[in-house]
């Protein structure tokens, strides 16, 4: 049987990786940054049940690490890829971390001596990491990488602090990208998300970047997480106390037609388990949501919003908010809206808000062909769901639609299936 590559590591494609590897299918995962986990590892808990992200997701990365029949290929790139369904031949390039993994033991000692600090991705910039630096605490690979392009070595000819202090001597400032091709019967993509925050509305209409105290969703998700930049304590950005009320507002930059018509499926229950977490942490703080509809799809999901109403005693106002303007002393927000149920406009100062912002698929550059609606086109959305146009390609997750972690999960195995096949009718 020849092997199958998975594109991207997030809980979909691990689920995908674990699936095709338990049927004794040789399966490259290739994800582009230094560690697997995406998005599920920056949440704190997951809706309609509240359990631990990271207790859910961290043993299927192990099992990953473990798993004898896949290789990881993190910090890793697919450049080209050639062939047809059963012979792809495909082009990976293993970019340089500047760390011998194999002597690496992720002991941090390297990140502690280094003196240069840059925005933490993985926090959404609301901390510093260093130039040197593992993404997360349960980062699987557990081994360090340089950010050559923050590095006083590499910028400046200054400072090997980190090759000074590293007890393995694993540091290797001579590394180089390594390109390397495979052979395999099938690949599927799970790309994932990013929200779409470059749009003028987030700036102009609702202040996102002008004002301190407002954030987007997955901000916010970090600040609430114990293992975020606060340790889970809700501060404000602009004086680091705690908020008296919150105000979270949905829809921004989703179903509207100026830049992306589509429901982002997610966002209505994230932001009620958002609003939990908070009256959770801080039960003194008043939590208002601003909605245009509750779209509570899954299973579980309807109830999961009358608790937020009845146990826990969150506001919803039905209005898509105009505009928000910051008071330049308090740093208050005051949003103007319209009540819907009763046509009445009002304005409302909150201390913190949190913006519901919408998402878009990390499409991998001309690989997969891509639809009106910005997300992955498939065969049949009805009875191949997992199946792009190209024969042998399949994918998932948030590449292919909005979903949630389940339907993500679904998917990942439904394609595994589907690759399996091909795998085993191939020499």
């Amino acid at each position: 049987m020849k092997p199958v590559m998975v594109v991207g590591g997030g809980i979909s494609g691990i689920q995908a990786a674990l699936d095709l590897a338990d049927q004794g299918i040789k399966v490259y995962l290739v994800e582009k940054t230094p560690s697997i986990g995406g998005r599920m590892a920056q949440l704190d808990k997951t809706f309609p049940t509240l359990d631990c992200a990271s207790c859910i997701l961290t043993p299927k990365m192990v099992e990953v690490a473990r798993h004898e029949n896949i290789e990881i290929l993190a910090y890793s790139e697919v450049l080209e890829i050639n062939g047809e369904a059963g012979n792809f031949k495909v082009k990976v390039r293993k970019k340089p971390r500047y760390v011998d993994v194999t002597k690496c033991t992720g002991c941090g000692v390297c990140m502690k001596y280094c003196p240069s600090k840059v925005p933490d991705e993985f926090n959404l910039g609301l901390s510093e990491r260093k130039a040197i630096y593992i993404p997360f605490p349960q980062a699987i690979p557990l081994k360090a990488t340089i950010d050559a392009e923050h590095c006083l070595w590499f910028q400046k000819n200054i400072c090997r602090n980190c090759e000074k202090f590293c007890p393995a001597k694993a540091i290797d400032y001579e590394q180089k990208p390594e390109d390397i091709e495979l052979n395999v019967a099938a690949i599927i993509f799970a790309t994932g998300y990013e929200l779409i925050a470059d749009h003028s509305l987030l700036t102009d209409q609702y202040g996102y970047g002008r004002y301190a105290n407002v954030y987007t969703n997955l901000e916010f998700e970090r600040l609430v997480s114990a293992t975020g930049p606060t340790g889970g304590e809700i501060l404000r950005r602009s004086d680091r106390r705690h908020p008296k009320n919150i105000a979270f507002i949905q829809c921004v930059c989703s179903r509207d037609v100026r830049m992306n018509p589509n429901c982002s499926s997610i966002c209505c229950m994230a932001s009620v388990k958002e609003a939990i977490l908070v009256r959770e942490h801080h039960p003194d703080i008043e939590v208002t949501i601003f909605y245009m509809d509750m779209r509570a799809f899954g299973k579980g999901y309807q109830e999961f919003y009358d608790r937020a109403k009845e146990e826990f005693g969150i506001r919803f106002v039905r209005s898509k908010p105009a505009t928000i303007v910051e008071d330049p002393e308090t740093k208050n927000l005051i949003i103007y809206y319209e009540d819907t149920h009763t046509s009445t406009y009002k304005a409302e100062e909150f201390e913190m808000v949190v913006l519901a912002v919408g998402i878009k698929p990390v499409v991998p550059d001309s690989f997969v062909p891509v639809g009106e609606d910005m997300f992955a086109q498939v065969k049949d959305p009805y009875l191949d769901p997992v199946a792009s146009p190209v024969p042998g390609i399949y994918v998932i997750g948030m590449l292919n639609s909005p979903k949630d972690i389940p339907d993500s999960v679904i998917q990942g195995s439904a394609a595994a299936m589907k690759a399996s096949i091909l795998a085993c009718k191939s020499e």
